[in-house]
């Protein structure tokens, strides 16, 4: 099948606010090769609370408070663009736009999961395992960031092997390796993310209480998590040493200045900040958890990872210790493997699959 035209793709997100989800789409859509695709981004939720500044493409704000809400803008738009594609993240929004492809069967639809369902809702599992039915008949593939996360949808949600890809988070250029390491003598932490109770933040803090040095820890992230941690941090007698930012553009900074990045997740999809805090040269040390920590992190290369609070003590520790962890060596081992040009490929290549060989064999 001969294709002349642009291959025309709407990506949709439930917000531009900061989060991971977000900021992986919106660089995806901006960034895919112009002369072959007309990318746009619809976005359900409202400009003001955008986070992110996109350029180059079409970006409609739906400005509903809520995802359901939307189903008829969503609709509306779709009849006037008439994308070759649609691309969506987050469960919710996914369900959403399986049941809108019913509406269209000349469109494609593919849904980007976030995170490993069966660890991160077992108090929802039956309805996880509704709306991955939904999923499954009625989208078109699926876009999984991790081996953890495709392996879970193919074993606990039965979804057909066929119907998955993994396509990981790429490192964003501007993510620039740190040009020297701490030496003042006071270790400096650093973790990014939500601030809620899966990702790990009060596990953290148990260890770092026994930690014995001069140390700062900084907590990049908002969310509803926020007063727990705090009273944690307290009742330690450690909250003297750790400051709290709720959003900043200068997160690269921040993790070119620390010495080791944290990250106490129970459950992950294919954790940004700490592929972020990689290619600045800045070494992790993460519990061990579903959801592409495996793949990221290589023990004694870029990092450890702990199955329990002292054990996590002591991967600290050992990174301090121990001079084998180079910001150059560091950095090489996600850059190699999730540059942003091979993981831009990938999507321009899954893409091309979907829309172009499936449609010739129909």
């Amino acid at each position: 099948m001969i294709r002349k035209e642009k291959i025309k793709v709407t990506f949709a997100i439930p917000t531009l606010s900061a989060g991971g989800a977000e900021r992986v789409m919106s660089y995806v859509a901006q960034n895919l090769d112009r002369n072959k695709f007309e990318a746009s981004l619809l976005v359900m939720g409202k400009q003001k609370d955008a986070a992110y500044t996109v350029e180059g493409i079409e970006v409609i704000f739906l400005e509903k408070e809520k995802v359901r809400n939307a189903f008829f803008g969503t609709t509306n738009y779709l009849r006037r663009q008439k994308p070759d594609l649609v691309i969506s993240a987050i469960v919710h929004l996914n369900t959403m736009m399986a049941v809108i492809s019913i509406l269209f069967p000349n469109m494609k639809f593919v849904g980007r999961e976030t995170f490993v369902r069966s660890a991160s809702l077992v108090k929802r599992k039956r309805f996880s395992f509704n709306t991955s039915k939904i999923q499954k008949y009625l989208l078109d593939a699926m876009i999984c960031q991790s081996q953890d996360m495709k392996i879970d949808m193919i074993e606990n949600f039965n979804i057909p092997e066929e119907k998955l890809t993994t396509i990981h988070n790429p490192v964003n250029e501007k993510f620039k390796l740190k040009e020297a390491k701490n030496s003042d003598g006071i270790t400096k932490f650093i973790t990014v993310g939500r601030l809620s109770k899966h990702k790990g933040h009060i596990r953290v803090l148990n260890s770092l209480s026994n930690f014995g040095k001069p140390f700062t820890y900084t907590i990049i992230g908002k969310g509803t998590y926020l007063d727990e941690i705090k009273a944690k941090a307290k009742e330690l007698a450690i909250d003297d040493k750790v400051q709290f930012i709720e959003f900043t553009n200068e997160v690269p900074h921040y993790l070119q200045t620390c010495d080791i990045f944290l990250h106490g997740s129970f459950v992950e999809g294919f954790p940004n900040s700490m592929l972020e805090s990689c290619a600045v040269g800045t070494p992790v040390v993460a519990f061990d958890a579903p959801g592409g920590i495996n793949e990221i992190i290589e023990p004694g290369i870029n990092g450890f990872i702990a199955s329990n609070e002292d054990e996590f003590l002591q991967c600290i520790h050992k990174v301090i210790n121990e001079n084998y962890f180079s910001p150059e060596k560091v950095r090489k081992s996600v850059v190699d493997k999730y540059s942003a040009d091979k993981i831009l490929n990938d999507y321009e290549r899954f893409i091309k699959e979907i829309v172009i060989d499936q449609s010739s064999t129909v």
